[in-house]
Formats: C-alpha cells, sequence, structure tokens
C-alpha cells in the first residue's frame, strides 16, 4: 500500500511534525483526506489514487501515527481541540487561499465532525464527507435521549451499540492496550482485517503498527468520556455533509445517524453493502461519491439527491439492464434512474434502448446511455461487454432481464423451440454473468447480479415445459453462483414474477399452431394479462428491494410468493395443479 508519486512536506505545529503527501495538481480544488486508528495516511492510498486526476489530494499522519511524530507527554496530547490545531495547519500550508473538501473514515471521521462544527474552521472547509465515524458530541446527545426517554426499541439500540463498542472500553484501560498491541494483536492485525473484513492485508504498514496503534489509544482516552458526558449543544455542521455509512459496519450502529439532520442541515447519505473499511474494500465507489459532492459544492450548487426508491444506496451506481427497450426492463431502468443511478440499457431494439436511456435521464440518472445487443449472441455481448468496460467501467449492479415466452406441450415443441428459448432465456443470462460478473469478480469490490427469472422456475405446467426448464435453470444458475460469488462480496439473486402485465404476452409464441391461432392465443393471452394487470414498475420496485436486502430469490406477485410456498412445503399438491392449469 503506497502512495506512488507523492509529494511529500512536513508541517510544524502545537511540538510535532506532520507527515504531509500531496497528489494531483495544486491548483485544482483540494481535497484532504484524515485517516482513522490504528491506520496511518496510506489507508486513503486507492482512494487517493483516483481521485488525482481531478482534484489536489492531500493525505497526513495524525499526530503519533505513520511518520509523523508523537506529543510529549502522551496524556493530553490527543485532543480534539489539538487536532483541530493540526488540520488547520496543514490547510494553511497545502491551501492557503481556498478552503478544502475534508474527508475522514473512523477517527479520522470523528476529529473532521469536530473540525466542521467549531467556528475557527468556518469558512475553510467546502464539504465535508463522514465515513464510519459520528461526532462524539452527536453521540452524546443520541445516548441521553435513549436515557432519558427510553422506550423498548431506543433500549434495543442503546445495548446494541453498547455491544458494537466493547473495545472503546478496553481503550481506556491503563496500560492493557499498549501490551496487546506490542504484543500478538499488533503481529495479526493485518491477517484479522483480511479474514474479518476483507480488507487485503498483504500490503498492510506494519512497521509503526505497534506505535501508531498504542499512540492512538489516547484518541479514545483523552476525548470519549468527557465529551460524551457534556456533548456542546450547538454542534452545527458549517458545511455540506455526506454521510457514507457501511452497512456491515462491526463497530457502529446505522441508527446512531439517525437523527444527523438536526445537526447538518444540508446532509446527503449514502450506503454501502460492506464493512468498516470501506477506503481499502471500496475505492472506487467511496471516490466516485467524494468526486460527485464536492464537484457540486465547487460549483456553487447542492449536491444532487435523488428521491427515488434506495436513492441512499444506488446513487453514482453503474447499472445495466438487459431487455431494457420495454416491460419489466425499462421499469427497472427507470427506478434506477430515479434513485440516481448511471443505467446502460440494452436490447435488440435500438430505437427502444434509446428510447429508455433518454427517459431514464429525465427520471434522474446523471447520465444513461443506449447499447443495442442480442443477448444471445455470444459474440455480440464480448463486444458490448468490451465497450462497457472501457467506456463506462466495472458495473456495480447487472440485470438480466431479457427474455421471450413459449407455450405449447412437450412433444408440440420443436428443437429449434428449444434453442430459441434456451438462447436468450438461460444462454443470454449466461453470456451476462460470465462477461460482467467476471470484472466485478476481478475488481473485488463488490457487486450485485440480478437474473429476472419466474415463478414458472419453481412450478411446474404441463403447456411451459421449454420456458419453465429455462427459468428454473436460470434459478439454479443465481443460487450456484451467489455461493461461489459471496467470497468477493458480490450477492445474486433470482428475482420470480408471476403474472405481469407486459409485452411477453403479446410476443409469446406458440407451439404446434398455425399462425391464425397463434394471433388468436397471443390476444387473448395479453387480454387476460391486462386484466391481471400487475405492473411493471412493481417488479421493478422488488427488484431495488432485492439488491439493496442481498436476497436470494425474490418471488414478486401473491401467485408467485403462494407458489414458492407451495413447492418448499406442499409439492404434491403444486404439481397437482399443473395437471390442469393451463398457463403462459
Amino acid at each position: 500500500m503506497t502512495l506512488k508519486g507523492a509529494r511529500e512536506r512536513w508541517v510544524r505545529t502545537g511540538g510535532v511534525e506532520l507527515c504531509v503527501a500531496e497528489l494531483g495538481d495544486p491548483g485544482r480544488p483540494t481535497v484532504v483526506l484524515v485517516h482513522g486508528y490504528p491506520d496511518s495516511k496510506e489507508v486513503w492510498s486507492e482512494v487517493a489514487a483516483r481521485l488525482a486526476g481531478r482534484f489536489h489530494v492531500v493525505l497526513y499522519d495524525v499526530r503519533g501515527h505513520g511518520r509523523s511524530t508523537a506529543p510529549r507527554p502522551l496524556r493530553g496530547g490527543f485532543t480534539l481541540a489539538k487536532l483541530t490545531d493540526d488540520f488547520l495547519a496543514v490547510v494553511d500550508a497545502v491551501s492557503p487561499d481556498r478552503p478544502v473538501h475534508l474527508v475522514g473514515h473512523d477517527w479520522g471521521s470523528v476529529q473532521s465532525w469536530e473540525f466542521v462544527t467549531v467556528g475557527r474552521t468556518e469558512g475553510r472547509i467546502a464539504s465535508f464527507t463522514s465515513i464510519s465515524g459520528p461526532s462524539l458530541d452527536h453521540f452524546g446527545h443520541w445516548i441521553n435521549a435513549r436515557v432519558k426517554r427510553p422506550t423498548p426499541r431506543r433500549v434495543g439500540q442503546l445495548l446494541g451499540q453498547g455491544a458494537k463498542s466493547w473495545y472503546v472500553y478496553l481503550l481506556h484501560t491503563p496500560a492493557l492496550p499498549e501490551l496487546a498491541w506490542r504484543g500478538p494483536l499488533g503481529t495479526y492485525w493485518p491477517k484479522i482485517l483480511e479474514r474479518a473484513e476483507r480488507v487485503p492485508g498483504g500490503d498492510y504498514p506494519t512497521a509503526s503498527l505497534p506505535t501508531d496503534a498504542a499512540h492512538g489509544a489516547w484518541l479514545y482516552r483523552d476525548n470519549v468520556r468527557a465529551r460524551l458526558r457534556r456533548p456542546r449543544p450547538d454542534a452545527y455542521a458549517h458545511a455540506p455533509v455526506q454521510l457514507i455509512t457501511p452497512q456491515e459496519d462491526a463497530f457502529l450502529s446505522e441508527r446512531l445517524y439517525d437523527d444527523l439532520d438536526r445537526w447538518a442541515p444540508r446532509l446527503t447519505r449514502r450506503t454501502l453493502p460492506a464493512g468498516h473499511w470501506v477506503p481499502r474494500t471500496r475505492p472506487d465507489q467511496v471516490a466516485a461519491w467524494i468526486e460527485q459532492f464536492a464537484t457540486s459544492a465547487e460549483g456553487g450548487r447542492p449536491a444532487p439527491r435523488p428521491t427515488g426508491r434506495h436513492a441512499d444506496r444506488f446513487a453514482g451506481q453503474l447499472v445495466l439492464v438487459t431487455g431494457a427497450g420495454s416491460g419489466i426492463g425499462r421499469a427497472t431502468a427507470f427506478a434506477f434512474a430515479e434513485a440516481g443511478a448511471r443505467v446502460i440499457a440494452v436490447d435488440r431494439d435500438a430505437e427502444a434502448a434509446a428510447r429508455t436511456a433518454e427517459q431514464s435521464r429525465l427520471a434522474g440518472a446523471p447520465d444513461a446511455w443506449a447499447e443495442p445487443a442480442d443477448v444471445s449472441d455470444e459474440q455480440a455481448m464480448e463486444k458490448l461487454a468490451e465497450k462497457v468496460h472501457d467506456e463506462h467501467g466495472v458495473l456495480d449492479v447487472l440485470v438480466n432481464n431479457a427474455g421471450i415466452g413459449l407455450s405449447g406441450s412437450f412433444f408440440a415443441t420443436t428443437t429449434d423451440d428449444w434453442r430459441k428459448v434456451l438462447d436468450v432465456n438461460l444462454w443470454g443470462v449466461i453470456h451476462g454473468c460470465r462477461l460482467f460478473g467476471a470484472r466485478m469478480a476481478e475488481r473485488d469490490q463488490g457487486g450485485h447480479i440480478v437474473n429476472v427469472a419466474s415463478a414458472a422456475a419453481y412450478q411446474p405446467s404441463r403447456v411451459l415445459p421449454a420456458y419453465s426448464t429455462s427459468k428454473a435453470a436460470v434459478l439454479m444458475l443465481s443460487e450456484c453462483l451467489r455461493a461461489e460469488l459471496a467470497a468477493q462480496g458480490i450477492g445474486v439473486t433470482a428475482v420470480c414474477p408471476g403474472f405481469v402485465n407486459t409485452s411477453i404476452t403479446s410476443t409469446a409464441r406458440f407451439a404446434g399452431v398455425d399462425e391464425e391461432e397463434q394471433r388468436r392465443r397471443q390476444q387473448r393471452t395479453a387480454r387476460l394479462y391486462g386484466l391481471r394487470n400487475y405492473p411493471p414498475e412493481k417488479v421493478a420496485d422488488a427488484i431495488l428491494d432485492a439488491v439493496a436486502d442481498n436476497r436470494a430469490v425474490a418471488p414478486v406477485t401473491p401467485e408467485a410468493r403462494g407458489a414458492r410456498l407451495l413447492y418448499r412445503f406442499a409439492p404434491g399438491l403444486l404439481r397437482r395443479i399443473a395437471r390442469v392449469e393451463p398457463r403462459l
């Protein structure tokens, strides 16, 4: 973990020397990255490299960490007031004439909340991005509110955070933290991070770790108890704040930030399905959100605040939807667009894909693109994947939605019929998973794959052998991929709708009948589905919910959920129904 091409300088303040590193053009807006405990500035290396092309990026080792010197004596040398002195000294050195964009992680965020809420820094901070570190003042008020006005829910929140904060109590004990860090904990810490949080530990800076961690215990001793007992009543942020909350944070509950709008009126919320050390495990997404937020602040305009479903989760993410020209695919593209995602609409009908992309931009997508492709054509999909990765980067969410319908008995279904259905419904999904999923796994920063199957995947039917088989294969493929990709933090969901009013009903083929009977059955099926009138927008909402909750299987519509229950608990009844119920 190195800061390649960084320029170093030393800043003297309050009896210590701070090691400061700079990347990028000093003439550009400055982003200051503040690290947490027990890290050094190098924890930001991946994020800094991604920001350096757009910003002047500044990182410094907090006093007593990395190559910065420690105060003497240690006791009383790490107060928030002295950390604020350090920050102002660094800012005066690297950006004397312009306010900076502040980003903090862990204890870097805790102290940065101090920076952004004290009067002497007003005008020096253009924006603040907080990651995995609350204001001690806000935390103190949060505790007091639950102690003074307890309810079962509030008491549960208090106990839950108390359990997560077990290490804080230990760090207040005399000598024990220092002994632990200079003993086996300091030796095995990189491996602990790698196993518990998937933080790449091979290049974690270990040379100064025991000393840094021992010094850093005074961050807690000098500040936590005193500030939690007497939180400031006026700890309001004087700059726009972006809160990035890892949903799987082992140390901090999401509930800590429930009242944050009170203290940060210009607040933008973001969530990530990740653990505590997101600067190392999700640098692409973290850097993208920092860039977007800082750029908005530089332009003097409010940060974009999408209002769609799960906007805090999907804003700024790159989402590709196949079969996006109509039906569930189009509705899904719009839903992600309303959540602020960047959308790539793929359909074999180029005009339909273009319409979806244009309407996605109107729906709120920061950008949207149309790409014509036939998902059953392997070479076409390979070209699409190469183009997407070259022009837009690795996907955050892939929705394999494209599909076709086919009805008819097994013996009326020809070999060509089987090939057409499997080529689109199964091989189209395989191509998408293989070509886009492989890049997700190679990036190793998480992601999600959605494969749109059907309730027919687990509900046998005498008139849907080919269609049901293709969707059952998609369901099992999804389950297998979910098991394989879990280690890389990539979720896989099989979405299983029932009767949905989409164009697939009017374009579905019926095996073994002439053209006239084909048209008659298509019209009848479309009419029946129209009477059912379950809109594709509800399926799109269910897809976003399933990704946000990382569900393995997501039945949609009441009949799909009912069939799923019968499949699991009363399969015999489901088989009897299949003998008498013709359906698409």
